[in-house]
């Protein structure tokens, strides 16, 4: 029999306030899933005229899928005494005050959001963090990835998978459409050291600096080039889609810094974070071309940073190389 997350959570000793909150996490994705598997027929695909903080379009279930989270109600506890001090959401400028709450909700609603025109890959993916004691000021939300008491993803594609991490290893948790329930279906994702498949955005070559351009030019070079082995070449547009990959069978996914603004496209506090935080715990490495980006201090909500992730072999050489200059 497969084990339910909750029960999970439990033999993982998670703290009463984490496991209710996770679990209540959990019951977010899988309605934001319903809402994506229903949006064609609901007639809630396409973009809206507006742009989100990020100077963005945003998608009609962008907005469906932010509401979702921004609902009270699935904060309250069992207690009614509340489980979160504030929400962030890569939809928002600001972060939205809850009353009361000993966590802070860091989160991107739908990403990938393009590709659900396309039946695409999208997910969603959470980062949860301590909060202080009293009213929740914006740098009190600027904490390191270090700091994550809990992260997590859940990807709706051929299944409504939920891949977690509460610093103790990573599991993946599929839910059972019937029930409602997540069971797991992978008690310890781990990524291979090495491989030969790698992620990235192809057509902005030209934009990457060059230790970038030189491990990937290697990598296309095969069994005739420097490394000697042929490479495969994947590219979901969705970050957790392609993560899921690398934590199901290795390789290495990257969004460099983009010499056109000088800054990653990814956003640290609700992106690189918490996916950074399961890259790792699954034996893995995850940069930003030189650093952990678990080490890097936050100084803006919504701030960009490029990464370099997954199987530990092929992020060192990228950071060999930027070092090499």
């Amino acid at each position: 029999m497969l084990k339910p997350l909750s029960q999970y959570l439990t033999e993982q000793a998670a703290p009463d306030r984490l496991r209710q909150l996770i679990l209540a996490v959990a019951d977010a994705c899988r309605d934001i899933g319903h809402a994506v598997n229903t949006s064609a027929l609901d007639g809630v695909q396409g973009a809206l005229n507006q742009e989100n903080v990020q100077g963005e379009v945003q998608k009609q279930l962008d907005v469906i899928a932010n509401d979702m989270m921004l609902e009270e109600k699935r904060w309250g506890g069992v207690d009614g005494q509340g489980l979160v001090a504030a929400l962030v959401s890569e939809e928002m400028e600001e972060i939205y005050p809850l009353k009361g709450g000993e966590f802070l909700l860091v989160f991107d609603p739908i990403d990938g959001s393009s590709n659900v025109d396309v039946n695409g890959v999208v997910g969603t993916i959470f980062s949860i963090l301590k909060a202080p004691v009293g009213k929740v000021t914006e740098a009190d939300v600027l904490q390191s990835g270090r700091h994550q008491v809990a992260a997590g993803y859940a990807i709706y594609g051929p299944q409504t998978t939920l891949v977690l991490t509460i610093g103790k290893g990573v599991s993946a948790f599929s839910l059972d459409q019937k029930s409602g329930d997540w069971l797991m279906t992978v008690p310890a994702m781990t990524i291979p050291a090495t491989t030969r498949e790698f992620a990235i955005n192809m057509s902005n070559h030209r934009h990457w600096a060059a230790p970038v351009r030189r491990y990937i030019d290697e990598c296309l070079a095969g069994k005739t080039g420097p490394r000697g082995a042929d490479f495969n070449m994947r590219w979901l547009a969705s970050m957790v889609g392609d993560v899921h990959r690398v934590l199901t069978r290795g390789g290495i996914f990257m969004y460099p810094v983009d010499s056109r603004k000088g800054i990653g496209k990814l956003r640290l506090m609700y992106e690189a974070n918490p996916i950074a935080f399961l890259i790792e715990q699954a034996g893995g490495v995850a940069t930003d071309g030189v650093n952990p980006i678990l080490d890097i201090a936050p100084e803006a909500l919504h701030q960009r940073v490029g990464v370099v992730l997954g199987s530990r072999e092929e992020v060192e050489r990228v950071t060999a190389y930027h070092k090499e200059g």
